[in-house]
């Protein structure tokens, strides 16, 4: 796999406690919507890259962008404290990109997408690309955090639930009592009468779902449980983050 060397050009908030990182796209990097990279900071030349310098991340920009961006949630670990003091301008390699958490060829059907905290970065990045060339497939993102503010990008997919005519944003929040923010969304867990409302009529769903372990186990479980294929659940576990 290809090892590419990139700088950062900007690092932003986008929920409390998690930050996006721009970075340059390289010359000759392509990827699909969905994919992944590995981020790899301080690599020394000529060597083997140490486990500790490296960290997978979803790509949240898309393949249309000009730019690579990750988005991740701040834990205190020596990596994500490396991230975070990494300076504009400074340098970091990217590897990949890899990954199959892409969208499905057969435009008839629909796509649901679930996500859990961070793991809404994918989605982003196949909703913006979904949006940009016009789509002709209907997409359902439920979406499940603890409050609005640890919400990242909620406020771009409310944006292109009102643009896109084929998405429609179902979006959750399990401890809202806790929230600084107003909120007048549906409220708990992502439950089979949740689900079951939300897919509805949806023309021969295929699902996806990211996010921790635990929830990805339950939702699968869900699924399947309400009688959907195990064939057309598609997972990716989001660990650590």
């Amino acid at each position: 796999m290809t090892i590419y060397t990139t700088t950062l050009q900007a690092k932003e908030d986008v929920a409390s406690g998690t930050m996006a990182f721009h970075f340059r796209r390289p010359d000759g990097f392509d990827f699909k919507a969905g994919q992944a990279i590995d981020l790899v900071l301080s690599p020394k030349s000529g060597s083997p890259v140490e486990a500790s310098e490296r960290h997978t991340f979803s790509i949240v920009s898309a393949p249309f962008q000009d730019e690579l961006v990750i988005a991740t949630r701040m834990r205190d670990s020596s990596f994500k404290r490396a991230l975070a003091a990494l300076q504009i301008g400074a340098q970091a390699a990217i590897e990949g990109p890899f990954g199959s958490l892409v969208l499905h060829n057969d435009p008839a059907r629909a796509a649901v997408f679930i996500a859990g905290g961070i793991g809404i970065t994918p989605f982003v990045s196949i909703l913006r690309q979904a949006t940009a060339d016009r789509l002709p497939r209907q997409i359902v993102l439920l979406y499940s955090n603890r409050r609005p503010e640890d919400s990242a990008f909620l406020a771009e997919l409310a944006r292109l639930h009102t643009t896109n005519p084929n998405f429609r944003l179902v979006a959750t929040m399990t401890q809202v009592s806790g929230s600084r923010q107003r909120w007048d969304g549906k409220t708990g867990v992502i439950t089979e009468a949740l689900l079951k409302s939300t897919v509805g009529d949806l023309p021969r769903p295929v699902f996806y779902v990211v996010g921790p372990p635990g929830m990805v186990q339950a939702m699968r479980e869900t699924l399947i449980r309400v009688g959907f294929d195990e064939d057309d659940v598609r997972s990716e576990e989001f660990y650590g983050y």
